[in-house]
């Protein structure tokens, strides 16, 4: 009875708030499009600069976390299709054409209506189809484009050196002086430091969060229950509304920790998972992991905007070096696919994780490409069972529930017996000598 009483309470309280502060956030955003408001600037999750673009008062809109939310209510097909019919691929990235179709939909979605943008901030991380899909958007909007050159992590040991850190600090440099003119106002230095401050207490309390989950039973699922959290954590970073649901977040989890509460009546199976999920089926997705007791513990996801559980903060003191760091290093795209592995393999040991699982989005290439390999080295090297499935993050035609069902299963019953065998993950994880990039840089 206790469970269920704080699951519902949990349930309720914050994704209720994340509902009402996520529909302020749209609501700002129509009221902009509709009767005028701050200039607008564009932007991708990874690594993003918006400190910078809340200094100056700037509203910031997330293309991606648009076609995420057309996906999530079932609305994303006839967007895609009406960019299919303009040219596009059927094989390119499913956000790209939700948002091109979004786009020559009159920027008129379900949910809100969006400003057309006077800065189009290309934080290249990770992804060259999304620099097209930006200067694709700059050339049907006439908006000003400024792409950010974020140099790749060569050595996984080192991070980044101080020529790169230099290099994309200038690049802000030049950023704010695009920001000064677009918006006719200098950079207000305090503003930007405050602004920094709050998203370094908002990323410490998210990665408190994050720890929290290595308890047993886990109080939230790292990944199903960890998107209702991202949302505030992307757009709404460097706020005090932002700030504030994290509290109140933290508060809860802890709370549901000292009580010994989990998301699920009872935490059978705990695993990590890699890749964003399938957001037009993001119930029926969960429910077949749920059915099993399954609980992701961590997730790889959860960090594509940041890594501040594993130590990074941004330092008010040092706001431009601090950003340039964020975007260089600490979040998942812009990193190698040895520091993947070793992120991964942080997680099954320090979460004490039963299994991987993987789901590999079919219309990105790019964050795929290499999964398969990383689902043999962690079942052959490591001994961790690892589950790969295909779909897609956008695109409702990629998905078959029916063949879903039948390899998870197949996978449970399997794992259920590798339990009953003893045969412990962590035995196999500590047993290997493979080290990739051992040692967080910096």
């Amino acid at each position: 009875m206790a469970q269920q009483a704080m699951g519902s309470r949990y349930q309720g309280r914050i994704h209720l708030l994340q509902k009402e502060l996520m529909g302020q956030y749209f609501q700002e955003l129509t009221q902009a499009a509709e009767n005028g408001g701050p200039p607008a600037a564009y932007m991708l999750i990874s690594g993003n600069p918006v400190e910078l673009v809340r200094a100056f008062g700037m509203l910031p809109v997330y293309p991606e976390v648009n076609a995420l939310q057309l996906a999530v209510k079932k609305e994303s097909l006839p967007y895609i299709l009406l960019a299919e019919q303009m040219g596009y691929s059927v094989d390119n990235c499913a956000y790209v054409k939700a948002d091109i179709g979004l786009f020559f939909n009159g920027l008129r979605a379900p949910f809100a209506t969006f400003p057309k943008p006077t800065l189009i901030l290309c934080n290249y991380v990770g992804c060259n189809v999304y620099l097209n899909w930006f200067e694709h958007l700059a050339e049907y909007t006439g908006a000003t484009i400024f792409p950010l050159d974020i140099p790749f992590i060569r050595d996984p040991a080192q991070g980044p050196s101080e020529e790169d850190v230099a290099y994309v600090v200038g690049q802000l440099e030049e950023l704010i002086a695009v920001c000064e003119r677009l918006t006719g106002r200098p950079l207000d230095w305090e503003r930007l430091k405050e602004v920094v401050r709050l998203s370094q207490q908002t990323g410490q309390l998210w990665a408190e969060i994050k720890h929290l989950t290595k308890n047993k039973p886990c109080p939230l699922d790292a990944y199903f229950d960890a998107v209702t959290l991202m949302g505030p954590l992307y757009c709404l970073r460097g706020t005090e509304e932002g700030l504030a649901f994290f509290e109140e977040a933290y508060r809860e989890v802890e709370e549901r920790v000292r009580h010994n509460i989990g998301p699920i009546p009872e935490e059978r199976f705990r695993i990590v998972v890699e890749g964003p999920p399938p957001w037009p089926y993001l119930r029926t997705f969960r429910d077949l992991f749920a059915r099993w007791g399954a609980v992701a513990v961590a997730s790889t996801y959860s960090t594509v905007g940041g890594m501040w559980e594993f130590g990074f903060a941004h330092d008010p003191e040092k706001p431009l070096e601090s950003i340039a760091m964020h975007m260089l290093y600490w979040n998942l795209t812009n990193r190698s696919l040895l520091l993947r592995y070793q992120q991964i393999r942080r997680y099954i040991e320090e979460w004490e994780a039963d299994a991987l699982v993987i789901h590999s989005v079919k219309s990105c290439r790019l964050f795929s490409a290499g999964q398969g390999d990383m689902r043999e080295y962690f079942t052959k090297e490591l001994g961790v069972p690892t589950l790969l499935l295909e779909s897609d993050l956008e695109d409702p035609r990629y998905f078959s529930e029916a063949q879903m069902r039948n390899r998870i299963d197949a996978f449970f019953e399997s794992l259920e017996h590798r339990k009953i065998r003893g045969h412990p993950v962590e035995a196999a994880v500590q047993h290997s000598n493979f080290s990739p990039g051992e040692g967080e840089a910096r």
